[in-house]
């Protein structure tokens, strides 16, 4: 979940909308610097204005599919588009092909196991016009909407709907396909709660595997497709319980307090990697399958001052990987292990603009 001047969406949900909102018009931030080329080499830029968000990887590691809400590009909110890297790097002028409908809102693609299909959600079956977005910042809160809307889909790369997925009434979205082609993740609230779900990659078999209160989503498989990494909100006194149930009914949550968790695909060994406070987010795991790679404001003094960090799967070895710029998050690996690509605010001209980011990784 979505894009519109940051504050921490992964809807991955979702929208990193919130968090540019509170960030100020700036690219750097008051954390001591420290040398990201540890890790990042070779930096390149792939969008150049708008919120962009969630790009993640073609099965080949040549193109990316994300979602985008930039104006100069017509859109009034987030649509999905495929991008060609080797075409588009450190290229103003390229622009990618749109995926979605260009109706309704859309958030987290991913590419089917075919390398052509896409897989996202949608809101267009609701409405051909972006949904009403309610306040956002209802009691002082920064909140993330949950539209009912949404829907999952399959298109391809001519931007054709070709398979619906889910069709039931409230929040369907987040969805991600397993490295081995099998299975699609999910989060959904059809239970009453935003649950981690599972499907057969043709969108049979539909079962609930997360059932703790709170927000689980942005779930991403391991590469041999055996567990799943997620963030997840815990609401544990009755005020905070309270609020969560509150904003839920609302189409609404507070992604404020969230977590990196661990579960195997079938429900078991669900395991807390993190405890750091704050908003940890947009996790994936390290092509050996031994770290988990994810976006965190722990360090921050007033919130929004994301940077991404890397953790041992038994929470141990905490390092930090980015310094520039106050916000960075939705990093995936490729898949053959070579590169990651991020979103950033950085080199943003001093706008609040966040821009798709890849670079050569080096361990």
């Amino acid at each position: 979940m979505q894009l519109k001047r940051k504050a921490f969406l992964f809807l991955a949900v979702f929208s990193v909308q919130l968090i540019s909102a509170q960030q100020p018009a700036t690219t750097t931030t008051a954390e001591p610097k420290m040398d990201e080329s540890k890790h990042l080499k070779n930096i390149r830029q792939l969008t150049f204005g708008g919120d962009n968000a969630e790009a993640y990887w073609s099965p080949d590691s040549k193109s990316l599919t994300f979602q985008s809400n930039y104006k100069k590009w017509g859109l009034e909110c987030d649509q999905i588009f495929r991008y060609d890297v080797k075409k588009g790097a450190n290229n103003p002028e390229y622009r990618p092909k749109p995926v979605s409908t260009m109706k309704g809102r859309t958030t987290c693609s991913f590419f089917m196991p075919n390398g052509k299909d896409i897989l996202y959600a949608s809101t267009h079956e609701g409405g051909e016009a972006c949904p009403h977005t309610p306040n956002l910042r209802e009691g002082g809160k920064y909140l993330w909407p949950i539209f009912d809307t949404y829907d999952i889909y399959v298109a391809n790369k001519k931007g054709k709907v070709i398979k619906k997925l889910t069709d039931t009434k409230g929040y369907d979205a987040e969805a991600v396909v397993s490295p081995k082609g099998d299975k699609i993740v999910f989060t959904s609230d059809r239970s009453g709660d935003l649950e981690l779900w599972i499907m057969d990659i043709d969108g049979s078999n539909q079962k609930q595997i997360t059932t703790e209160l709170g927000y689980d989503g942005g779930a991403f498989f391991s590469a041999d497709g055996k567990q799943l990494v997620f963030r997840a909100s815990r609401p544990k006194t009755e005020a905070e319980i309270k609020e969560y149930k509150d904003y839920l009914a609302k189409g609404l949550v507070a992604p404020t307090n969230m977590e990196i968790y661990t579960v195997n695909v079938d429900g078991t060994n669900l395991k807390q990697i993190t405890s750091l406070g704050k908003a940890n987010w947009a996790p994936y795991f390290h092509p050996s399958g031994k770290k988990i790679i994810f976006s965190s404001n722990h360090k921050s003094v007033r919130g929004y001052d994301f940077q991404l960090y890397m953790i041992d799967v038994d929470g141990k070895n905490l390092t930090q990987i980015t310094s520039e710029s106050i916000f960075n998050a939705f990093a995936m690996f490729s898949p053959d292990g070579k590169k990651l690509v991020f979103c950033s605010n950085r080199d943003n001209g001093g706008t609040r603009d966040t821009n798709v980011f890849v670079a050569d990784w080096v361990d």
